[in-house]
């Protein structure tokens, strides 16, 4: 299992030690969270993403960089929150009808809802972050506040999170023969990562416009590419893919291999969403496309198309 690591101060993080685990272990693990993101994409309520906006990751952010939080940290409590904060509203919205008669109710609870949420927001947002961090930390002190959220998730807090589909992939690439430079690629793909979720809403539409062909996407096409939003498994990829071909270019094509047979992505999905990443980063124009070349489970195959 490779030798021991000096422990660090609490609450910092040394980042992960490539090549300290068995194969076959990294393989079961490899297949549990593609598993899970399969799973969550198949349940995905309608209103996700909806509390990702940038103002929120931003302030999360801040708050674990003022904390001295480690990384998976911020990522973990932005899924939460959200996780919770769609759950919270379903169950306001649900509580306000039954009580009001639906006519009524459909006309004034969102408005009801829509205040009890800004009253408390801030609270559960700071929550969250605390969850997540005596997550990491293994505490077990629990506030008020934080047992509201964790009575609305059922308890359900250690879900996986985009950090974690991404270190692991770099693990397997490691094993697979790419000669890649782990511990700068790997801070390299925390700044990408911090990037992308901070600038979510470019990235992914850029990313629809490339998918569909139009600048002016319908509503069900809007709708249908929220699974795509939420595929971590696609998101890991496109942060690995766009921070072998800033760091190491020479190796971007064989990594883009390599990511293609671990998760089944096609190329041309990788190569898009690395190109509305490193788009949002400098500016470009239209990307060049070289369809037909790539097999199915693209972000467009998910789509219908242009009526």
């Amino acid at each position: 299992m490779g030798s021991q690591v000096p422990l660090e101060p609490r609450g910092r993080d040394s980042g992960p030690v490539f090549s300290g685990v068995a194969p076959e272990i990294i393989e079961d693990t490899l297949i549990h969270l593609a598993t899970e993101n399969e799973q969550y994409l198949s349940e995905l309520p309608e209103q996700a993403g909806y509390f990702k906006e940038t103002r929120i990751v931003e302030f999360i952010f801040l708050l674990s960089e003022k904390w001295h939080l480690d990384q998976s940290t911020r990522y973990q409590a932005v899924e939460l929150l959200e996780r919770f904060m769609i759950k919270q509203v379903e169950q306001m919205r649900d509580d306000r009808e039954s009580t009001e008669g639906r006519d009524q109710g459909q006309r004034s609870s969102w408005s009801s809802v829509r205040d009890q949420i800004t009253n408390t927001f801030v609270l559960r947002l700071v929550s969250c972050v605390q969850l997540a961090s005596k997550l990491s930390l293994h505490y077990s002190e629990l506030l008020e506040s934080e047992l509201a959220v964790l009575n609305t998730l059922h308890f359900h807090i250690n879900v996986s999170t985009p950090l974690a589909y991404v270190e692991l992939l770099l693990e397997v690439l490691g094993y697979n023969g790419c000669l890649l430079p782990a511990k700068p690629l790997h801070q390299l793909c925390v700044q990408l990562l911090d990037f992308c979720y901070l600038t979510r809403e470019t990235i992914y539409d850029t990313l629809l416009k490339i998918a569909i062909e139009n600048s002016t996407p319908s509503k069900l096409q809007i709708a249908k590419f929220l699974t795509v939003k939420e595929d971590f498994m696609l998101l890991a990829v496109g942060v690995i893919s766009t921070g072998v071909f800033i760091l190491s270019p020479g190796h971007w094509e064989q990594v883009v291999e390599h990511l293609n047979f671990i998760t089944g992505i096609t190329p041309q999905s990788i190569l898009e969403f690395s190109y509305a990443v490193v788009r949002r980063i400098v500016g470009s124009t239209t990307p060049e496309q070289h369809r037909g070349k790539c097999g199915t489970k693209s972000p467009e195959d998910r789509i219908p198309p242009q009526k």
